[in-house]
């Protein structure tokens, strides 16, 4: 609970940070910007299609009630002029983009000069700005600017237009500093989508390979929404993107519903609720579709129904995952904290309109921070919870690594038991048999070893054994393995030493044991061993050794112990008896 305690600390904190930093952003807008709306200010006209552009100044215009009927027609707006700001041609006209055919905006001065600028669906030449807005420079003329009017035919929604009145030096920092966001937010949900993508690959998690389609998703939305695609693909402005836009906004929410569930076992939380969320995240992606093909004047309304379902499927999620981070699931914990802010900023945005805030881009902006922000914190979650894997998985593997070790080991003296010891000659023997070399196995039994411990105790036994081990362990090196195989008896397994170097080594092997001081424990006795060696030319197998040093042990025994008995062994060719002699030397 302590753990889940400061983790949940940790999680509002970050939250509050983030708020805090997009409500300061909101701020970022000139409060020299005027919001151009038909409720406040702008009179309307609604005129047919084949109406030109001159006749403007016939034109009657009502400051009263709603414009209707302009689906299929021309919708005139003209902002009264009290409205215009008195900054002469120090203006710019900020429309959003919107479903229409044509948008001409006409430019009236004092001396009655009309100067007109258009955009058409598919080709907005160069009033295209990032953040999803169109401007229009009022021309440089040394008379007052009195009135702008705007022309939309086959407006598709009053309710989603949106225009503002700024001076050209602000236009130009908002337009750029729109451009910088935007491009910073892409730049982080293409990594973050790239991450994710290669994390599912390397690691087979399906809610990454989600979670990096949802990124690209929002990548996609961002820079159709922002307009930042018609630098590659000009033919798309206007209606078509706001359609792609609409469509890849639903998509999204599906996938992201995805991505969060999916990664919760589903044994965790009710089958019904997991359904449910899924369903409502399903019926979003689904209704995406006709929802970007409509035209209507009710297309506004449609987007507001839409935003109650996508909080409904936030709440279904938000509660599936709450249930499962109080059940146990860490998953489910991560992609909590990661929705936090997102959903803080979709309730945010609709009860407060921002539209008009963080430099025309509004909601839409905010909406991609918090994606970004959310890629960026489940990249993180998954890193660490993947290196917390790694860390777990190679603890294991160190653990397991080590109890190999141990197994292979006799764990009073050191060496290999007989076990590891067998493990590590099979390479010295192969080695051995490649290069037609000979191999010996020395086999060494302490004399009277029981006799010590009876008369000494087993501490004293033990003392002993771990002494003649240090001084066998000396002989220890690339052509020779040492091992305690049992009890009292030694093994050593040499190659390419043969005849009577094998047999002075043998010797010198015997000497040494003589040699050991056990004054400590046993006072005066001495301890001695016997010493059998197999030598096999050309090399055989382990068991081969084994059965011939085992015989030359036995026979060194029986000759007094305290000396080296040696048998030789030649290999013929397959199906002949070998040669076989012994040797004794004390």
């Amino acid at each position: 609970m302590t753990g889940d305690g400061t983790y949940l600390k940790h999680m509002w904190g970050r939250l509050a940070l983030g708020l805090a930093l997009l409500v300061l952003s909101l701020s970022a807008a000139p409060a020299s910007a005027e919001t151009l709306k038909v409720d406040r200010g702008l009179c309307h006209a609604e005129t047919g299609l084949d109406t030109p552009d001159s006749s403007l100044s016939s034109l009657q215009f009502s400051c009263n009630g709603t414009p209707a009927g302009y689906h299929d027609a021309s919708l005139w707006l003209r902002a009264e002029p009290g409205r215009v700001p008195d900054w002469r041609n120090d203006v710019a006209l900020m429309v959003h983009q919107s479903r229409f055919d044509r948008l001409a905006v006409a430019f009236t001065y004092a001396d009655g000069q009309v100067r007109w600028q258009q955009v058409l669906q598919g080709d907005y030449g160069p009033h295209w700005r990032a953040g999803g807005q169109i401007m229009f420079d009022a021309p440089e003329r040394s008379v007052a600017l009195t009135g702008i009017t705007l022309r939309f035919d086959r407006l598709a929604s009053l309710g989603l237009l949106r225009a503002r009145l700024v001076p050209k030096g602000d236009a130009v920092v908002q337009s750029t500093g729109m451009a910088v966001t935007i491009g910073a937010a892409l730049t982080l949900l293409l990594v973050s989508g790239i991450y994710s993508l290669s994390l599912a690959v390397a690691v087979r998690r399906q809610y990454l390979a989600w979670q990096a389609g949802w990124s690209a998703t929002m990548l996609l939305w961002g820079a159709v929404w922002s307009q930042a695609h018609l630098g590659l693909a000009p033919g798309l402005a206007g209606t078509v993107s706001a359609q792609i836009a609409t469509f890849l906004a639903c998509s999204a929410v599906a996938i992201a519903t995805a991505s969060a569930i999916l990664a919760v076992d589903p044994e965790i939380v009710a089958r019904r609720l997991r359904v449910a969320a899924l369903g409502l995240g399903g019926f979003v992606g689904v209704i995406g579709v006709p929802l970007a093909l409509i035209r209507s004047e009710n297309l506004a309304q449609w987007g507001d129904i839409l935003g109650l379902i996508i909080i409904a499927d936030l709440i279904a999620v938000a509660a599936y995952l709450g249930l499962a981070w109080r059940r146990g699931s860490v998953e489910a914990r991560d992609f909590l904290a990661a929705w936090c802010l997102p959903m803080a900023v979709l309730a945010f945005i609709h009860v407060v309109d921002v539209d008009d805030s963080l430099w025309g881009g509004g909601s839409k902006i905010m909406v991609l921070l918090a994606a970004t922000w959310q890629a960026l914190w489940l990249s993180a979650s998954a890193t660490r919870r993947l290196a917390l894997l790694r860390v777990e998985r190679d603890s294991a593997r160190a653990s397991e690594a080590l109890a190999q070790q141990l197994a292979r080991r006799d764990p009073l003296t050191g060496l290999l038991n007989r076990r590891g010891f067998v493990e590590s000659v099979t390479p010295l023997l192969d080695r051995a048999r490649a290069d037609d070399l000979s191999a010996a196995l020395l086999l060494v039994d302490i004399d009277r070893f029981k006799s010590i411990n009876d008369v000494h105790g087993h501490d004293a036994g033990d003392a002993v054994l771990c002494e003649v081990a240090r001084r066998i362990e000396r002989w220890e090196g690339p052509m020779c393995t040492v091992a305690r195989l049992g009890g009292e008896e030694f093994g050593l397994l040499t190659i390419g030493m043969e005849g009577i170097v094998l047999a002075r080594f043998a010797e010198s092997v015997r000497r040494g044991i003589a040699a050991c001081d056990h004054s400590v424990v046993i006072g005066e006795g001495s301890v001695t061993g016997s010493v059998g060696v197999a030598e096999v030319r050309p090399a055989g197998d382990f068991q081969q050794l084994y059965r011939l040093a085992d015989e030359a042990l036995y026979d060194a025994k029986r000759g007094g112990r305290d000396c080296v008995v040696v048998q030789r062994c030649v290999n013929g060719p397959p199906g002949e008896a070998p040669d076989r002699e012994a040797a004794l030397s004390s």
